[in-house]
């Protein structure tokens, strides 16, 4: 019997992206990841067979998922729906309720919930939360990612670390916090948009354009707090503070 011939799988950058976030998910389906696993190698030019051997799946069940992404795109790599009970949505809804849960936000929130969802789309909560589980869409979380370049950071992780693990004797702690809600900042790299199987990206750093810098100190031992407004935020005025606290 002839073998089927190969389709060639053509990525856009965007989408290789996706599909990378979906194999590395740790919160996506096994047979989901395995299915994108799939067509990132079939990108590459990896034939069925090497493919099939790979990820431990049949070959035909390789070329099934490789022609349902050529197909139907990222759609067609989730799991058709079985026989049982009728659909009570269908998929435009499922589809209009993905994009708005992408690229829109509710107003007077920072991200959509289950409630405000199914309040704005008149599905039930339990459907929302269903379609959200499914295609792994997480607006409440945030990733947060931060790439040191001073050239001394191993260093300073070692010197940081050093205190933990053998600190001195007869020492006073600080433990210092940094809130940014008296400040208007501005984010250095722009957000990683939040997409399946992937939460949304933010950087830790920012620039800063707020109008004042409140320091703040809370005693444990007595519960005072001792504040003070500074116009700037520098070494300058934290040390001009931990002397007032002195």
């Amino acid at each position: 019997m002839a073998r089927q011939p190969q389709e060639d799988v053509t990525l856009t950058p965007e989408l290789r992206d996706q599909l990378t976030a979906m194999v590395r998910s740790r919160s996506l389906p096994q047979g989901l990841t395995r299915r994108a696993r799939i067509v990132l190698m079939a990108a590459e030019g990896m034939t069925n067979s090497a493919i099939s051997t790979a990820v431990g799946l049949s070959r035909p069940s390789v070329i099934k998922w490789r022609k349902r992404f050529i197909d139907q795109g990222l759609m067609g790599l989730y799991e058709e729906l079985r026989p049982g009970a009728p659909r009570t949505i269908d998929d435009d809804q499922i589809a209009r309720l993905i994009r708005q849960t992408l690229e829109t936000r509710p107003n007077g929130a920072t991200h959509w919930s289950c409630r405000l969802l199914s309040r704005e789309t008149g599905l039930s909560k339990s459907t929302v939360q269903r379609v959200w589980s499914t295609f792994g869409l997480q607006p409440h979380r945030q990733k947060h990612f931060k790439l040191s370049t001073d050239p001394f950071f191993v260093e300073k992780v070692r010197d940081i670390v050093g205190l933990y693990l053998n600190p001195p004797d007869k020492a006073m702690v600080l433990c210092v916090d940094e809130k940014s809600q008296v400040q208007a900042l501005e984010r250095t790299q722009p957000f990683l948009p939040l997409g399946m199987g992937y939460v949304e990206g933010v950087t830790h750093d920012y620039l800063r354009h707020g109008t004042t810098t409140l320091f703040a100190a809370l005693d444990v031992a007595s519960g005072q707090v001792t504040t003070v407004c500074k116009p700037r935020h520098r070494h300058q005025e934290f040390l001009q503070f931990l002397n007032q606290i002195d």
